[in-house]
């Protein structure tokens, strides 16, 4: 083994793209660089492997099939390599580049590495690179590129964005890294055994099985109804009666081209669309020569049900224009024919039946990552003492998480839409009038004449005064946000100035797709990735609508989504080319870069107010644009209400830290519609439900389509929902001085609102695959209730921690399973012992009480230690230090509560407070709010309260 000094000169390569692929033979050497070291390894598909040092717990790692290591610059990671704290020496076939808290071994023969953590423990290893494929795309040479590490893993996998499967550990199970609206792809890994993997490349990815699904007769043999091969029967019905019977090879009417496969018997001749009031049945046998588990995806919108064996494995409904995958998998046996049914009562939507073939164990259990357009495998090793320092990993690399302005924690209210300006105002009085508190109220789409979409414009007729709509909003301390498109009419002269630089994706037009707004308009979405693109975008939206005091940016479709139904082929080319390259290769990074000029315009704007942006869809580095993302026009129902909790607390632990989901589902079944008593009730309870989660979401926020989701449209007032919605509604501020606390933490020391219980419970192997409970910071235990008429419900308590129920204060032993009461009016909630929670009284609005009590609830049993933090809530100042830190601590030997001295300061704080105290234990109900043990003034100096014994 030696040593090799650094070398102080660059490395500076062409970019030059081959189309071999064959495995070389070469000697294997390497070279030291300024920031790692480059290997020529003796075999295996790569020819170039470069690692870099970007800290002491970072590595990033470059593979090319050709001699140049030139890559594109990253559109995620700001970062810079480090060119000191590092060695590299050679130890017999292999390359050893070591930093303080990681190292990565590199082969000489074969160019694979392998990662272990500060302690020295192997943790990833590369194996299967595969074949560099190449690819063409719009004339431009590139490879398919994939990597595999840890054969045959028991780790369990999070992050990876926001998925709508019910997914939380993704250890033997696929996801595709594809935006749409509902899927938010975010390419980044966290592991069980304490490192994550930021994987850059902007293209569709697929977690997983490296072969993409298709449908199933492409490794299965098909029977018919009577056995015979070559398709499924499918039977459509209309009004009940058979219209036609014929066999068909595949179910598939995924897209808008699959539509005129439509049987002519079936479909209307005025309309050319399917006849109403169908019903399609597919029946038949499958068969396979392949033993295993296979995978299995019902690509589908509206009423769908697949039965195999006579077992039904998907029940579910999605409107019809907004379909999507929901996976299964079956054991089939080789050689045996296995019954399928599939029922679908189509309403205008899309449906496919999708297949994988098993893989191998050890592939299966893997950490499998294939993208379908790079120049180069390239991934960012992230090491860490626990997750969240692997979240603060990927920050280091993509930018800091800013702060959101302090009012964005409170409530919002929305509704597809409020259509004049008297139902917006309205709206706001009306909580007022009840005293709901409310901190936010958004303008939804359509506000525009309908013909004039991108011009920004209020229609004057609906809006008279937009500017006096949004004053008497703010009169009535509450702020406004409001919705805006990347997507233009070519009639607009918004479209045309961008036109004329060509900074429009033109091919929507040129197809002639109308939208669905009226008769339908041609319409096209702008190339965000020009630096002039963006700032026109910016400069046309703030002429039109931030001089009437707009608050916040609601920024919608940002996948772009042209249209829902195209086949991801021509989507791609309807977002093509890019001022960077072509769509395909920067498929998934269209928001990072769009919310990027909105951001950037606001800090230019106004350098010292937080802007605030909500997007519909998120990339890797969009923390760092003061943007939250929100789970789509998910629909409301029991099912989809679930898939929300592992959606959210995923795009967390993918290092995007602010997050929302429409409180109640977006789209609607008809049986919702007319208040019908057969089925408002489960409405009412539905909506409870999902707003008792959303009030432990990182933002809460009600909204959707009809029925209106005002809580005085949900329920009566004095019902036993009214009331709980209220009492949600209070709790959140309440828990005001703890959740901005949460919400400053996420910049200052990256941290999560929320948390995965593997993030703090990591040695408990049961919460790996736990998927309907999570934390809210580091002391609340939250179970959301996600079926109708339950009034119970199964929560399992972690090992290493004794749990108070935030209802009753009873104690619980942690590592156990407990039949949690869940009364309609509440939720099950537990706190952890040892946990310091600051609150305050109920405000109407977050702010209306700056000089109210602090009231700190210890959760007695365990030692203690909270810091609470202030700052104004709305300024950049914090960036520059403006903001107070009071350390508080609990010896529960002793008894005795220490609120320390503050640190820091920020214009406006209050020099003097009362501070009230709380102790839990001993029977104390937490949800007596006003029940308090001690009092004192606190003036920024050390005062101690003991409990009395």
């Amino acid at each position: 083994m030696r040593p090799f000094s650094f070398s102080t000169t660059g490395l500076a390569f062409a970019l030059v793209l081959t189309a071999s692929t064959s495995v070389h033979a070469l000697e294997a050497g390497f070279e030291k660089t300024a920031d790692g070291v480059i290997v020529s390894p003796a075999s295996g598909p790569a020819r170039k492997v470069r690692l870099q040092v970007m800290s002491d717990r970072i590595i990033h790692v470059t593979a090319t099939p050709t001699d140049s290591l030139a890559t594109p610059p990253s559109l995620m990671v700001v970062a810079k390599p480090a060119t000191s704290g590092f060695t590299v020496v050679q130890s017999g076939d292999n390359v050893v580049l070591k930093a303080a808290k990681a190292s990565a071994t590199i082969s000489l023969k074969d160019g694979t590495v392998d990662f272990r953590d500060a302690a020295g423990e192997l943790v990833l290893s590369e194996r299967d690179r595969g074949a560099f494929l190449p690819v063409k795309v719009e004339g431009q040479d590139f490879y398919e590129v994939r990597q595999q590490f840890n054969p045959g893993t028991d780790e369990a996998f999070y992050g990876l964005g926001q998925h709508q499967n019910g997914q939380m550990n993704y250890n033997g199970q696929d996801v595709q890294l594809l935006q749409y609206n509902r899927a938010v792809a975010v390419p980044m890994l966290l592991s069980s055994k304490g490192y994550g993997l930021l994987w850059d490349n902007n293209a569709i990815t697929r977690f997983g099985n490296p072969v993409p699904y298709d449908v199933a007769s492409r490794d299965l043999k098909i029977f018919d109804a009577d056995g015979k091969p070559g398709g499924f029967t499918a039977s459509y019905y209309v009004g009940g009666k058979l219209k036609v019977s014929r066999v068909e090879k595949d179910i598939d009417y995924r897209f808008l081209k699959d539509l005129p496969n439509w049987p002519a018997e079936a479909v209307d001749p005025a309309t050319k669309a399917p006849m109403k009031d169908q019903k399609v049945v597919w029946e038949g046998q499958i068969q396979t020569d392949k033993a295993g588990a296979h995978t299995f995806q019902l690509y589908s919108s509206d009423y769908a049900k697949v039965f195999v064996d006579g077992k039904l494995v998907i029940d579910r409904w999605r409107q019809n224009w907004n379909p999507w995958y929901h996976n299964f998998s079956a054991a089939l046996t080789p050689g045996k024919k296995h019954k399928v049914r599939v029922e679908w009562n189509p309403d205008g939507g899309y449906i496919g039946l999708l297949h994988n073939d098993p893989m191998a164990k050890s592939d299966r259990h893997s950490l499998y990552l294939t993208s379908e357009v790079g120049k180069a495998i390239d991934y960012y090793f992230v090491g860490g003492d626990d997750l969240d320092q692997v979240i603060s990993g990927y920050r280091d690399l993509t930018g800091a998480s800013v702060m959101m302005p302090r009012w964005a924690y409170g409530f919002w209210q929305s509704r597809q839409r409020y259509e004049t300006a008297e139902q917006i105002v309205g709206v706001v009085k009306e909580y007022r009038k009840r005293k709901l508190p409310l901190d936010n109220i958004v303008m939804d789409w359509r506000y525009w004449k309908d013909p004039e979409w991108g011009t920004h414009r209020f229609d004057e007729t609906r809006f008279p005064d937009p500017k006096a709509m949004v004053d008497e909003i703010h009169g009535l301390n509450a702020h406004f946000m409001i919705s805006i498109w990347p997507k233009f009419y070519p009639t607009t002269d918004n479209y045309k100035e961008l036109d004329a630089k060509g900074f429009m994706y033109r091919r929507n037009v040129e197809q002639g797709a109308i939208d669905w707004v009226g008769p339908g308009y041609k319409n096209s979405f702008y190339d965000p990735y020009p630096a002039e693109a963006r700032a026109i975008y910016w400069r046309q939206v703030k002429d039109n609508l931030k001089g009437l005091g707009v608050d916040a940016w609601w920024m919608d479709a940002s996948e772009p989504d042209m249209h829902s139904n195209l086949d991801v082929a021509e989507r791609t080319l309807r977002m093509s080319p890019t001022a960077l390259g072509p769509g395909a290769e920067y498929f998934n990074s269209y928001s990072l870069v769009h919310t990027q000029g909105v951001y950037d315009g606001e800090r230019a704007l106004n350098p010292d107010v937080r802007p605030f942006i909500l997007t519909r869809s998120g990339f890797g580095g969009l923390q760092r644009h003061a943007s939250a993302v929100w789970s789509g026009d998910v629909v409301a129902r029991w099912d989809d209400f679930r898939d929300q909790i592992s959606a959210g607390v995923n795009l967390s632990m993918s290092g995007i830290p602010n997050w929302t989901t429409d409180i109640g589902g977006f789209s609607v079944e008809a049986r919702y519609t007319n208040k019908d008593p057969a089925h408002w009730p489960e409405w009412q309870e539905l909506n409870l439900r999902w707003f008792q989660f959303g009030a432990f979401s990182p933002l809460f926020r009600s909204h959707g389509e009809a029925p209106f989701r005002e809580i005085y449209n949900l329920a009566d007032e004095g019902t036993e929902v009214y009331q709980s919605l209220a009492w949600y509604d209070e709790l959140r501020y309440r828990l005001m001085p703890y959740i901005y606390t949460l919400a400053a933490e996420t910049y200052h020391r990256d941290g999560s609102l929320m948390r995965g219980l593997v993030m703090d419970f990591p040695s408990d192997l049961k919460v790996r695959n736990i998927d309907d409970q999570y934390l809210f910071g580091h002391e609340f235990l939250v179970a959301p209730v996600t079926s109708f008429k339950a009034r119970s419900r199964d929560v399992y308590l972690p090992a290493g921690a004794t749990w108070y129920d935030f209802e009753t204060g009873q104690r619980h032993a942690g590592g156990q399973t407990i039949k949690a009461a869940a009364p309609l009016s509440r939720m099950p909630l537990f706190v952890k012992a040892g946990s310091i929670v600051p609150t305050t009284v109920v405000q109407q609005y977050v702010g209306e009480k700056p000089d109210a009590p602090i009231t700190l609830v210890i959760y007695t049993g365990k030692d203690g230690k909270f810091e609470l933090y202030e700052d104004d809530g709305l300024s950049n100042g914090y960036e520059r230090g403006a903001y107070s830190r009071i350390p508080i601590s609990y010896d529960d030997v002793s008894g005795r509560l220490t609120v320390g001295a503050r640190s820091g300061n920020f214009k406006g704080m209050l020099d003097k407070r009362a501070i009230k105290v709380r102790f839990i234990g001993g029977g104390a109900k937490p949800t007596d709010f006003e029940t308090v043990d001690a009092s004192v003034d606190y003036a920024g100096q050390p005062v101690v309260v003991t409990r009395r014994k």
